[in-house]
């Protein structure tokens, strides 16, 4: 028996340029590339015969249900995003798009940029605007102390550098 869970909170619907052009072309790809492949094999399979016992027609049928469904989100998603293709007048300070540069207690230097959910790279460094370092990072200057706390500790960082480019 399943259990019922409350849905998640909805995300920002910010997004960077980048972001945004992203998206488009993982759907334009699902549409041209993905599906066209897909839907032929599926045809084929579904051709052989029984298809309660034929592993092609089955698997073939998941992944396409897979691929609509990640168009439906990816078109749904675009409709909602906000673009925010514009620097702030106050670039000393930290908001969606910066690229901020940290230093925690022990003396590492970290760099991330705050970026929409749907934009998250932790190899490149970009955070969710909804994460927790994201919030406390928010408003902040060079040499502010933001305080964050995570899954097992609080941690302090001082923000070295802000940057927009």
């Amino acid at each position: 028996m399943a259990r019922w869970r409350p849905p998640p909170a909805k995300s920002s619907p910010y997004i960077t340029p980048q972001g945004e052009s992203a998206l488009k072309k993982e759907l334009k790809e699902l549409w041209q590339l993905r599906r066209k492949d897909v839907v032929p094999a599926l045809s084929a399979a579904a051709a052989e015969g029984d298809r309660s016992e034929n592993a092609e027609y089955i698997y073939r049928k998941k992944q396409l249900g897979e691929i609509d469904r990640r168009i439906r989100y990816l078109s749904k998603r675009l409709d909602d995003v906000e673009v925010v293709d514009r620097i702030p007048p106050q670039q000393d300070r930290v908001f969606f798009g910066a690229f901020v540069t940290l230093q925690d207690g022990a003396g590492t230097v970290v760099k991330y940029r705050i970026v929409g959910a749907d934009e998250i790279d932790p190899v490149l460094g970009y955070i969710s605007v909804d994460s927790p370092m994201a919030r406390a990072l928010l408003g902040k200057c060079v040499e502010d102390e933001v305080t964050v706390v995570l899954p097992e500790k609080k941690a302090a960082f001082q923000v070295l550098e802000i940057d927009y480019l």
